[in-house]
């Protein structure tokens, strides 16, 4: 072996950046290593013309104000001054859009009810029932998650009844439960690209979970999702640790049913007793360890794991600013059916897009100045669209090595879809295309190609073996996996509990119920001073590769 480490993190999104971090403030001497040139998975910003920057996948975050999840793991890591979010309006951070309704979803369970009653009068019985049994499950998860109790199986079944009786079952058995119309249907699920799942597919506990997160309070983080990323690095640096980005694991190996390094694709080989995969979950069992590691039953579930559904995305700029707008999302429904859009999307994304989400990055962090110019717009525009690489023309993902971008098979229907999509949005929203400055349209292959997620979806697995299931232990001695694919589920909140939760037991102790009772693990004096040409791209290319060529800057920054 060429070097040897305590821990060794494959891939740096937020669920392996927080393990490592944890790992590194614990103690150990911690290698990240990641394939891309930046880190911070889905999290991480790109910039374009000198004078955009977009985000990839931080749209907004739940439960960030006093006694949140995610400032009280930021916090444990001695962040808690460095990483600041701004809310979003509590009145209404979620503006939802159907031809004949449209609902501010607010703060709070009681005050969301009352919204969703008076947009359907007719179905409050049942608005309730699935109200009460949503928020009964998210406070059973959220209690679990901060307790620092061993429970037994009969302990956990007394403190979660709601989950053990709707926790597995699907969205869609609840709507029938409580006698939904199409209409009601679509309202309640309309954030279903939170979670990248049709109401058939998600599970209950996954949708009270992903809502109740919201309904918290809706955040951003100021400076960008890339902040996020940054700051996890700093912590790691500053305590021993390392990352290296523009490393490609080919291989984790394994002796005898345990992990004993990684081997890099330039021959490179790094010697751990402890491996930790943030790489995509397929890709962690059926290509980096191998399927003859592990036992044929899991091996047949990954094989037939379901991936959640991808996304296309067009990243816009305009010239002027969005006016009458709110500081919230905007999530437009072409129709009242939610069930049947999925149903059609199936078939082929067509001409007239079902759904579409905005997210406005220049209302949300207006005083950033990276974000854009003043006087200008920032935002994008995203809907789901079917699995597979058919209907993009090419045989297979740019991770198998397709050169696919400039296919014609491919551009044109990248195109065929660009435009779909801006035609619904300019219905949503209003014309905007004679001010665009900037627009960029992003595929699941571009989705696979960065983060070489199995299908190109931002959101892991939709099913793995029974319903509501996901991978949690592994049966190789000193491997662990962190990220979408695993048992806490998608979403920036979740993939960083999962990393703590990782760490948790790596190092033998509860740490998520420690920091949020206000411990704090990490040295914040070891931290770097931030000057003000401070850059969060920067820092997240690591040490070695800081001062590389080819970092793209906004006008005069440095």
């Amino acid at each position: 072996m060429d070097e040897r480490f305590d821990a060794i993190v494959v891939g740096s999104g937020l669920g392996g950046l927080v393990c490592a971090a944890y790992l590194a403030a614990g103690g150990q001497r911690v290698l990240v290593l990641e394939h891309h040139d930046i880190a911070g998975g889905n999290s991480h910003v790109f910039r374009r013309r000198r004078r955009y920057e977009f985000d990839v996948g931080v749209h907004y975050l739940g439960d960030c104000g006093p006694g949140g999840v995610i400032p009280a793991i930021l916090g444990g890591l001695g962040l808690a001054d460095r990483v600041r979010f701004r809310e979003m309006d509590r009145d209404g951070f979620d503006r939802t859009v159907l031809p004949d309704a449209v609902v501010d979803v607010p703060v709070g369970w009681d005050q969301y009810l009352k919204r969703l009653e008076e947009a359907l009068p007719g179905e409050s019985a049942g608005l309730r029932t699935f109200a009460a049994v949503c928020e009964a499950i998210a406070e059973e998860m959220r209690s679990l998650l901060l307790t620092s109790d061993e429970l037994t199986a009969i302990e956990l079944m007394k403190r979660t009844p709601e989950t053990a009786r709707w926790g597995r079952r699907t969205l869609d058995e609840l709507f029938t439960e409580c006698g939904f119309s199409p209409k009601a249907r679509t309202l309640l699920a309309a954030q279903s690209l939170n979670y990248g799942m049709s109401p058939s597919q998600v599970s209950v506990t996954t949708h009270a979970t992903v809502t109740d997160h919201y309904l918290r309070g809706a955040y951003y983080p100021v400076g960008g999702g890339q902040m996020l990323g940054a700051s996890l690095v700093e912590v790691i640096e500053a305590h021993g640790g390392e990352l290296r980005t523009s490393a490609t694991v080919t291989r984790i190996l394994v002796s005898d049913k345990q992990v004993t390094g990684v081997e890099l694709e330039d021959g490179t080989t790094l010697a751990a007793p402890v491996v930790v995969s943030n790489a995509d979950f397929s890709r962690t069992v059926l290509d980096l360890v191998g399927p003859e590691h592990f036992p044929r039953s899991m091996v047949t579930k990954t094989r037939e794991a379901v991936p959640g559904w991808p996304m296309v995305v067009l990243y816009v700029a305009l010239d002027r600013e969005l006016t009458g707008l709110p500081n919230a999302n905007l999530w437009w429904h072409r129709d009242n059916d939610i069930d049947g859009a999925y149903a059609r999307l199936a078939d082929g994304l067509t001409d007239e897009v079902p759904f579409l989400f905005f997210s406005f990055a220049s209302l949300k962090d207006p005083d950033t100045r990276t974000v854009c110019p003043p006087g200008h717009s920032n935002f994008q525009i995203m809907t789901l669209c079917p699995p597979g690489y058919a209907s993009w023309g090419v045989e297979q993902g740019p991770t198998a090595g397709e050169r696919y971008r400039r296919n014609h098979d491919y551009r044109t229907e990248k195109d065929r879809i660009t435009e779909a999509m801006l035609v619904a949005a300019e219905q949503a929203i209003g014309p905007f295309r004679d001010s665009i400055t900037h627009l960029e349209t992003a595929t699941p292959l571009t989705q696979e190609r960065y983060t070489r997620s199995t299908g190109g979806t931002p959101f892991g697995l939709a099913s793995w073996g029974s319903a509501g299931t996901r991978p949690e232990r592994m049966p190789v001695r000193g491997l662990h996996v962190v990220g979408q694919g695993t048992r806490f589920g998608c979403g920036v909140m979740a993939v960083m509990t999962g990393g703590v939760a990782c760490a948790s037991t790596i190092l033998g102790r509860r740490l998520l119920p420690e920091v949020h009772a206000g411990a704090v693990l990490g040295d914040p004096t070891l931290l770097p001073e931030r000057d003000e040409n401070w850059d969060p791209l920067r820092v997240s290319r690591g040490t070695a590769r800081r001062g590389a060529k080819g970092l793209a800057r906004i006008g005069g920054a440095r």
